[in-house]
């Protein structure tokens, strides 16, 4: 792969618009002056990015979850919105409201967060199912409607939604609806000791997580990068063959005897996507059956619902994922 210069932070961006997997490697490389290590983690909230696909992360606090999204919005150049959601949050702190001007004589309509590109959802199961559902316009159509107009949001919007799986007091849990928006669960864990020691290392040199500007991050694009590569992957093809396996694997979920509510065929829409993101990222102009196995997981993982019985067993559902992908014959 030849490499492509990319700006320092006074020069201007590129003219020539560079390749995904160009994108995608200077994307890795500013994002580890950052952060640590989560290889797999960083690989499928990219993949979402540059698919036009929302993700929603689940970590414990503290795993630099709203730090790499913030790192994201600045190597990008886009606008970084944070909504903090709590019970009392209510759907009009989102999507904004109509404010009578005593000057004009008239109602004007004053924007909500969600008028960003880069929007982080912190802890979207904290709000009721009402203020999370105001998310669902926007995701889905990219606009919101108040009091019958529609007002359009930008054209590279991602949301980028992050939970807390271990506390569960004052919590709600997302709405089926609201869950098959997203084109990925990410699940984010605890690095390993290496990878924590230079952690403390990076923080012992005075580099402060909070002083984004300290680490020198240089933009490497923006709208018409993100915009063109969404392109690209939308009009990638893929061979009859892979399609096949995307379609048995979605299928797979509804016949199993653990699973009480199988993917949707949304799901495979997502899944061939994704797929074709994670193509790109690597180089290739073809997908491969490797790329579908990497990104079914956080794909499918919050599209399927166990039955009761198999968790009291124990069975999560990447185990009952796992074991779909190993018994679904792979196409050669």
């Amino acid at each position: 792969m030849t490499s492509m210069p990319f700006p320092t932070p006074d020069e201007p961006l590129l003219t020539e618009v560079p390749s995904i997997d160009q994108l995608y490697a200077a994307a890795r490389r500013e994002i580890g002056k950052v952060i640590v290590g989560q290889d797999d983690v960083l690989e499928q909230i990219l993949v979402c990015l540059f698919a036009g696909g929302h993700v929603l992360i689940e970590g414990i606090p503290g795993t630099a979850k709203t730090l790499l999204v913030r790192v994201l919005g600045r190597i990008f150049s886009c606008s970084f919105k944070r909504i903090q959601f709590t019970p009392d949050l209510m759907p009009a702190d989102i999507v904004g409201t109509n404010v009578f001007d005593p000057k004009e004589q008239v109602f004007q309509f004053r924007p909500g967060p969600i008028f960003g590109q880069f929007i982080l959802g912190d802890e979207i199961n904290r709000a009721p199912a009402k203020t999370q559902s105001a998310l669902l316009e926007a995701m889905q159509e990219r606009q919101v409607t108040v009091d019958g107009v529609s007002y359009p949001l930008p054209s590279v919007f991602t949301v980028f939604a992050t939970q807390n799986p271990i506390e569960q007091e004052g919590t709600y849990p997302l709405p089926e609806a609201q869950l098959d928006r997203f084109m990925m669960k990410v699940l984010v864990t605890y690095p390993p000791e290496e990878q924590e020691v230079e952690i403390l290392r990076v923080h012992q040199r005075g580099m402060r997580v909070e002083e984004l500007d300290r680490f020198q991050l240089r933009p490497i694009g923006g709208e018409k990068e993100l915009l063109a590569a969404q392109e690209e992957i939308r009009q990638r093809s893929i061979r009859e063959e892979v399609l096949g396996y995307i379609a048995r694997l979605v299928r797979a979920t509804r016949s199993n005897l653990r699973i009480e509510v199988g993917a949707s065929p949304r799901s495979g829409l997502m899944l061939l996507t994704a797929a074709k993101a994670r193509a790109a990222l690597r180089g290739r102009g073809h997908v491969i059956p490797d790329d579908v196995k990497s990104v079914a997981r956080p794909v499918l993982r919050h599209r399927v619902l166990l039955k009761p019985g198999a968790e009291v067993d124990g069975f999560t559902t990447d185990h009952v994922l796992d074991e779909i992908l190993a018994r679904t014959e792979i196409p050669r």
